[in-house]
């Protein structure tokens, strides 16, 4: 069920999130076994898709609008950062699971004209990409473990810099944005099944084409650090080696084929607008477009030939048809209901959702304990678990809470002090 953005951090919207999280993981497991189908029929058959693209707008515009107003209150001095965090991962969440299984057609079918509130927040969510300072690029995600979260600012009561927070919330946007230009390129892939009003709204509303564009000649996930080039995959920046530099990444792969399905497709050749900014823009692929890149992607092909056609000819423009045009309603609906009340709800919610007691704070654990069931987190972990103090292959747990991982008795030992007040949260 969708939330009002007054109660977001409270007990019902917990119990929400948590049922969105298990889904994201159901999700994750089931892709990597080739059996999301059961998974996107419930979603579809349950109408849940609008009510899940509701949700990641209404987050949002909470990260927007009441957590800069929350961080500046004199009597926001929370004792832990955790009830905050899982709002922030909120969003996190939801255009996960969307990522997930918006390869489908009959999910993006099912979103109905909330497609056009999702095209709208991919556009928001690009549009900060292609900003992105050179300078933010190398910033490496922060990895946030339960005692970060829960640990001793909970226990005793120091509050926790508002600065740090907002740092927190600013590494997820960034990876927020790149699941949000897989949801774009996925939504791309239907254009030809997509309502009139989406299509006229991704290519001459918010002219993605265009936007494309600057993020395959800025490549806000790629950088120069001391002479190495690193990339971001898989939710960290690794350094390339030489040999693997021109290798195209899945990110450099989703902007390609995003362009691909709005510049050839017949429909949205005859609905782009090819005036001289417009073409002078995309006519700067043709520098990208390189024999190793081809070779790798073989349909850009297609791209080349028509890029060319472009260069030597002036399409014509497009038919002005007087259309009543949808448009998105979510974004504005919420704003509109909440207008000026901003300060508001930041002090309701710090009074009744971000100040739990510690008990409440214990509970709550316990229940993210039950959510992230270990077995679930470990077929979803890539790699061997390490150990939390030397970084080597550990075999041994914390028998506690069964969440930390060491090598030895004597680097658990070490790590004790740290962990312990995580430990009695979790156990």
């Amino acid at each position: 069920q969708g939330t009002e953005l007054r109660d977001i951090g409270g007990q019902r919207w917990l119990r929400q999130h948590e049922y969105v999280e298990k889904l994201n993981m159901h999700g994750i497991l089931s892709a990597s076994a080739g059996q999301e189908q059961l998974l996107t029929e419930l979603l579809v058959t349950y109408a849940k898709i609008p009510v899940l693209i509701g949700e990641l707008i209404s987050v949002e515009i909470w990260k927007h609008k009441v957590f800069p107003v929350l961080c500046r209150l004199e009597d926001f001095k929370p004792r832990s950062t955790f009830p905050i965090y899982v709002v922030l991962h909120h969003e996190a969440s939801i255009i996960n699971l969307l990522e997930t299984v918006f390869f489908y057609k009959e999910i993006c079918e099912s979103a109905e004209d909330s497609i056009l509130d999702l095209i709208d927040y991919c556009h928001r969510k690009l549009t900060l990409l292609a900003a992105r300072s050179t300078k933010a690029q190398a910033e490496t995600s922060v990895e946030l473990r339960a005692e970060d979260l829960a640990s001793p600012s909970s226990m005793q009561a120091v509050p926790v810099p508002p600065q740090e927070l907002q740092k927190q919330a600013e590494t997820m946007e960034f990876e927020i944005s790149l699941k949000a230009l897989s949801v774009l390129r996925f939504i791309t892939d239907q254009v030809e099944n997509l309502p009139l009003s989406a299509l006229t709204r991704m290519l001459n509303t918010h002219n993605l084409p265009c936007l494309l564009v600057e993020l395959v000649e800025h490549c806000p996930w790629s950088c120069w650090e001391a002479g190495k080039l690193k990339k971001f995959e898989n939710g960290t920046w690794h350094v390339v080696p030489p040999e693997d530099q021109v290798k195209m990444t899945k990110l450099d792969g989703q902007v390609w084929l995003a362009l691909l399905n709005l510049l050839l497709s017949p429909e949205c050749q005859r609905k782009y607008r090819f005036d001289g900014f417009n073409k002078s823009q995309l006519l700067k692929l043709r520098a990208f477009l390189t024999d190793v890149l081809i070779d790798q992607l073989p349909n850009l092909v297609e791209m080349q030939r028509f890029l060319s056609y472009l260069a030597v000819t002036e399409p014509a423009p497009p038919k002005k048809d007087l259309i009543l045009e949808q448009v998105p309603v979510i974004w504005d609906h919420i704003l509109k209901k909440n207008s000026g009340k901003w300060e508001a709800i930041a002090k309701h919610q710090v009074k009744h959702a971000f100040s739990p007691t510690e008990e409440e704070l214990k509970l709550q654990a316990r229940r993210w304990a039950q959510t992230y069931s270990l077995d679930m987190m470990e077929a979803l972990a890539p790699d061997k678990p390490r150990c939390r103090v030397c970084g080597v292959e550990a075999a041994k747990r914390c028998s506690r809470c069964r969440n930390e991982w060491y090598c030895t008795r004597a680097c658990q030992v070490q790590h004790w002090q740290k962990h312990k007040p995580a430990c009695n949260l979790m156990a």
